[in-house]
Order: C-alpha cells, then structure tokens, then sequence
C-alpha cells in the first residue's frame, strides 16, 4: 500500500465538486485506506460527479455507499490515465473493480511472440502464454481499442498471420510493410529491410505501452536527422509526421512510475512550465509576480460567416472553465481577423471589474493580431504576447513612445512550448464548438 500512502483524501460525505480539477487523472474509492475501486477519467470533476447522480447500477451504489474517501492522481494525458489505471489495478486489485479481474471480462494487450509478432486484444484465458509482451488489465475496452487505434496509425502492425496475399489494412496503411506481402518479396535484401521497419514498429508501440515516451521520441528524431543528412527527403519527412502524431496522444506524457512516486507531480510540472515560460518573457517584459492567470483568445470563421471568438482561461497552467467565455463578432468585416481581435479586446476590457485582470494574454497569431490587441488594451499595462503556428514562435511587442517593436523567440520542446501548446489548442476547440453552433443555425433551414 505504500505508493497510495502520501495521496491526499477527500471525505466523500464533504466532497465539493467545485474543487475538484478538470483534468485527465485516476481515481481511488478508499475503504478505511484500501482502494476498493479505480477508474480514469479524461476531466475527473465530470466523471466523480456522475457517481453521485440518482441513476447509479446496484453495484456501483453499494460501492459508493462502503467507500469512505477518494484519493485523485493527476496526469497530463488520457494515455497516461490509461497505462497508470491499469498498473494500479494490477497492484491493488480492488474488491469492484471486478472486471480487471474476472476472467471473462478483463481486456488485455498482448503482442505475439512469432516472427511477425501481431499485437492483440486479449482476454485473461487468452493472455497466459506465448507473447512476446503483455499490459493491463484494463477496465475500459474502448478506451484501448481508442488507443490501439491511434498507435497503429503511427506504428503500423498486423493482426494475423502471413497469409498468401496482402490484407486489406495493407492499403490504407494500418499493416505496413504487411508480413504475407514481405514473405513474397523475391529480393533478399529488400526483404531482410522489409522485417526490420516491421520489428522496429513493433518494438516501439511495446515502449510506448511500457511508458517509454521520450526513449522512442529521441529515437525517431535522431533516425529523422540522419535521413535529412542524407538527403532522403520522403523518408525523414514520414518520421516526422510519427513524431508529431506521436507528440499528440503522449502530449506531455511522463513514465506512470513517476506519479506513484510523486502524487504532486503534475502540479510540479505546471510549475515548471509557467517557471520556464516566465524566464523567457522576462528577457523582453518585466513581469511582476507570478502569472497565476492567463487569458488566450483565438478567432473561428468560415469565410466570414458566422464570425465567432474564444476567450480560455488557465489557472496555475490548469483550465479554468468557470471564466472561459464566448464572442459573437458583431462587425461587418468578420473575415477580417485583426478588426475581429481588436473588437474582442475592446469588449473584453470592459469587464475587468467583474471577470478580473489576467497576468498575460496570449493572442493566437503573429505582429497584427498583437498589435490589435496591444492597441486597445495599452492602457490597461497587460503583458500580450502571439504564438505563431509555423515555427511556434512566441510574437513579444515592447512599446517604445509611439512605436510597438517586436521580437520573436522560438519555442523548442520544452515546458513553455507545452503550456503554450495546450492554451491554443484549447482556445481553438473552445472557438470552433461555437462557431459549428452558430454556423448550423445559420445553415439548417427552419422546419
């Protein structure tokens, strides 16, 4: 039990859902300290709340009804929710968590130990011998159908045996190179390379699934240079589009290991993304405190129809969706992004008294959507800032009397570029869902 020992515990008879974080993480129902179920969840405030509605499954209400407190790991991606559910699991093997554990319903990932191992889902009975890796149980057979797929779209594999002819999944490049169409390569050599790429692939999603992130990233990257070196163009450009893919579903993804060593260790790295992005500003700005909250806003249209804008919210680098907010871009010229931004400023700065001041604002665009922004709100003495999407480039303006002057600072793979990252993808989902609202209104016909 000693790795759950240091988990903070919440009184279920006094939780407050308020407080609890809008984040990916896993959850322990504890019973006098044991855990007597785990989950994960994508936002742990939504999915703790759904056990408290009046529809509970009977066994689920007597398990709600014997726990006594709840304990909460936060990480930084649903994979990483995935994998450490699965090694908690494993480890504790909860009284209700009666589906990791009984042999009909547990879902395994196994991968074959043959000459083209086959990585599979699996059951219990299925999963006692002949392979060549094996992880879970997992409770959740979507959510490892869900990452399986992701994974295969990175590092293809197949899920049979060499046969006489290609599989289907070898067109659309889910089995690639397919084990029956390298069994009928004729040359040697391109065969003997054919079984390499395969085995490569396979080795890779056994690290990923073993929480080796960062060991196949560098491995890529280094494989990417060489072949950019030497002037294999197609090549190095396909590993990096595994390495951006790959960057996506790990996001910040850090060994599960480590979240049982350190229960605050998200938190911890929070601080060290507004940390590193802090020192970054502070060779152009003098910021002055911490940068508790920033604001990000991004404009959504399509050909100026149904112009909208999104305002996101972080709090301590955590989305705070209590103060995101909305804007119906009221100007003709909605196409027009700069004209759009400068509106949204003007709107936003009229609600500093009851929304509250940020200590940074992130703008989603390069020198004009800035300067848009630093124009309205010069007096107002906030620190604004763009990424560019091209080279991930933070826009930096510094008003010098009449003239706004700008810098540019490229953001390598790092904490500051995470955070920065996050802040705009969000704002940009924020901005779509309501521009996808307004633009079917505006499309669908009335009945």
């Amino acid at each position: 039990m000693e790795a759950i020992t240091s988990l903070t515990r919440l009184s279920l008879r006094h939780l407050r859902f308020a407080s609890l974080p809008e984040t990916p993480g896993v959850y322990l129902f504890l019973q006098k300290g044991k855990p007597v179920y785990i989950g994960k969840a994508v936002n742990l405030k939504n999915r703790l709340r759904s056990y408290f509605s009046l529809k509970l499954a009977p066994k689920t209400a007597r398990m709600i009804k014997e726990a006594q407190d709840l304990s909460l790991i936060k990480v930084t991606s649903e994979l990483e929710a995935l994998l450490l559910e699965a090694k908690l699991i494993q480890k504790y093997q909860p009284k209700y968590n009666s589906a990791a554990k009984d042999d009909k319903h547990p879902l395994y990932i196994r991968i074959t130990k043959e000459g083209y191992p086959q990585v599979l889902t699996a059951r219990k009975i299925e999963f006692k011998s002949g392979n060549l890796a094996g992880f879970g149980p997992f409770p959740s057979s979507r959510s490892v159908r869900s990452v399986l797929s992701m994974l295969r779209k990175i590092f293809p594999y197949a899920e049979h045996k060499v046969g006489r002819r290609p599989c289907l999944y070898s067109h659309i490049g889910l089995c690639h190179p397919c084990p029956s169409l390298v069994e009928r390569e004729t040359n040697e050599n391109v065969k003997k390379k054919l079984r390499l790429i395969y085995r490569k692939n396979i080795r890779r999603i056994k690290a990923v699934l073993s929480g080796r992130f960062k060991t196949v990233r560098a491995e890529l990257l280094k494989e990417m240079v060489a072949k950019a070196k030497d002037e294999k163009f197609e090549e190095a450009q396909k590993l990096k589009e595994q390495i951006s893919r790959l960057d996506y579903i790990t996001q910040t993804a850090t060994p599960t290991e480590s979240f049982l060593e350190n229960p605050n260790l998200t938190e911890d790295i929070r601080k060290g993304e507004l940390a590193e992005l802090k020192a970054i500003l502070n060779q152009y700005l003098a910021l002055k405190g911490k940068l508790l909250r920033i604001e990000c806003f991004d404009v959504s249209h399509l050909a100026g129809v149904a112009p909208t804008a999104s305002m996101v919210t972080f709090i301590n680098a955590e989305p705070d969706k209590n103060f995101y907010r909305h804007f119906r871009i009221r100007q003709e010229k909605g196409a027009d992004d700069v004209s759009s931004m400068r509106e949204v400023a003007g709107r936003r700065s009229r609600y500093f008294a009851s929304w509250g001041i940020p200590d940074l604002i992130v703008v989603d665009g390069g020198k004009t959507q800035v300067a848009a922004f630093q124009t309205i709100l010069k007096d107002a003495k906030i620190p604004i800032v763009g990424i560019a999407k091209r080279e991930e480039t933070l826009v930096v303006p510094i008003t010098t009397k009449s003239k706004i002057r700008f810098f540019k600072e490229r953001l390598s793979k790092g904490a500051a570029l995470n955070l920065i990252q996050r802040l705009r993808d969000e704002s940009h989902r924020f901005a779509r869902r309501y521009h996808h609202h307004l633009l079917t209104k505006t499309l669908l016909p009335l009945s």
